[in-house]
């Protein structure tokens, strides 16, 4: 009978490495749509354009800009390359984009675009953190 194969201490540390860089991008993406969501809510108040939100994909746009916001200043904070903070950028943004045509076909309503593109993200997050 074969002993069962352990995990080896390296990747027990880089299984940790991944959960603890993870949450800090969760956390970050959580401040960023608490403090510049409705800061950019705001903004398009004060130009007359606080009916946009009315609609549910730039609702999505201004979402994903508040969460890439937030997550890219902690990346830059943590030192990481532009490349990497670009990377996951576009995994925020087109966690919603792929979904807008289930959106405009009536399969998901506005919020379920909205709960779908961030459950989306979360998956698309950790295949970039992954990928690195």
């Amino acid at each position: 009978m074969q002993a069962q194969p352990t995990a080896r201490p390296l990747d027990r540390l880089r299984t940790r490495e991944f959960w603890f860089h993870y949450g800090e991008m969760i956390a970050a993406m959580v401040v960023g749509m608490m403090v510049f969501y409705p800061l950019l809510t705001w903004v398009l108040d004060r130009l007359g354009r606080g009916d946009l939100l009315d609609a549910a994909i730039p609702t999505a746009l201004v979402m994903a800009t508040s969460m890439t916001l937030g997550m890219s200043i902690w990346m830059a904070i943590r030192r990481h390359s532009w490349h990497f903070i670009l990377e996951m950028g576009a995994a925020m943004y087109l966690s919603f984009v792929v979904l807008f045509p289930t959106y405009w076909a009536g399969l998901l309503s506005g919020d379920g675009l909205l709960i779908a593109g961030h459950i989306v993200m979360l998956p698309a997050m950790a295949a970039v953190i992954l990928r690195h």
